[in-house]
């Protein structure tokens, strides 16, 4: 079992950046890679990025790609997320996911169904 929480996120103006960390705990080195989803109201969630246990690899949605930076410390048990040049648009419910499905041809997971472990949310605000 992993247990994910998240800190950060925040209040930010159109441009401006917010970072968010997600804490796992439990049995954090047989998962196959954590990263980020959002949802905003009337909207699906959807993938911001993810990242491998190695950290060597990563996935960006692409509504961030460019923007928001995925990382994860050498120990495994956090994720980082940089949110850069924020837009109105990426106002959401930020969602820490940790996945342990494994793709062929070193895909990584990057579908909702594919996370079996979620924290609880953080709000990411962009707004003038």
């Amino acid at each position: 079992q992993v247990q994910l929480v998240e800190s950060g996120g925040g209040l930010a103006q159109p441009g401006g950046s917010l970072s968010a960390s997600c804490a796992a705990s439990g049995s954090t080195y047989t998962t196959g890679g954590m990263g980020w989803f959002r949802q905003a109201p009337g909207k699906v969630r959807e993938v911001v990025a993810v990242i491998s246990w190695r950290g060597d690899k990563t996935l960006y949605g692409d509504s961030v790609k460019g923007r928001f930076t995925i990382s994860r410390d050498n120990a495994k048990n956090s994720v980082y997320l940089r949110m850069d040049s924020l837009q109105v648009e990426d106002t959401a419910v930020y969602y820490c996911a940790a996945s342990r499905v494994t793709r062929g041809g070193g895909m990584l997971p990057g579908r909702q169904t594919e996370f079996q472990f979620w924290g609880q949310g953080i709000q990411v605000t962009v707004s003038s």
